[in-house]
């Protein structure tokens, strides 16, 4: 009995002694945590956050009402109406995304075949009322504009997966 006291004596000595050096090597080490709402952490090229719609350097809407979009979107959280235009094409009337239903699964970017409708960098969107996060196209062209060099620095970045 006396010599498993004593082997359980040294064994407990010996973790207690592996603690501490554990604690002594990586006490001086950099810190791995951020204080968040002052330092951000570093974001993927395909982080898929706020929805933006997209326009061309001339100041034209990108979108060309094709409705793949809203075809795709798993949880119809897109609503698109379109008319054409007097040269023939077609622009959307009304854009619409309800982001209480949105799944943020990306494939109504992957869909758009002119990258008109983007999932952008922001993902610190709340709201005070379930209203503010109906979107419509007026607001996803604000967010366009906002980040549009980010998501075109993005978009290049990850030109060679696509």
């Amino acid at each position: 009995m006396a010599t498993l006291d004593r082997v359980a004596r040294s064994f407990l000595l010996g973790e207690l002694v592996s603690g501490m050096a554990l604690t002594l090597k990586t006490m001086f080490k950099p810190k791995h945590t951020i204080n968040y709402p002052y330092e951000k952490g570093p974001l993927s090229p395909r982080f898929r956050g706020e929805h933006a719609l997209r326009r061309y350097p001339n100041g034209e809407e990108r979108c060309i009402a094709c409705k793949l979009c809203e075809a795709v979107c798993p949880a119809q959280a897109i609503t698109i109406e379109a008319e054409p235009r007097a040269d023939g094409s077609r622009r959307t009337t009304r854009y619409d995304i309800d982001m209480t239903k949105c799944i943020y699964c990306g494939f109504c970017q992957e869909a758009c075949p002119v990258d008109a409708i983007v999932e952008g960098p922001n993902f610190e969107f709340a709201t005070e009322t379930r209203e503010e996060l109906f979107y419509n196209k007026q607001k996803l062209l604000e967010n366009g504009e906002r980040w549009e060099a980010e998501i075109a620095s993005n978009i290049a970045l990850d030109a060679p997966y696509r």
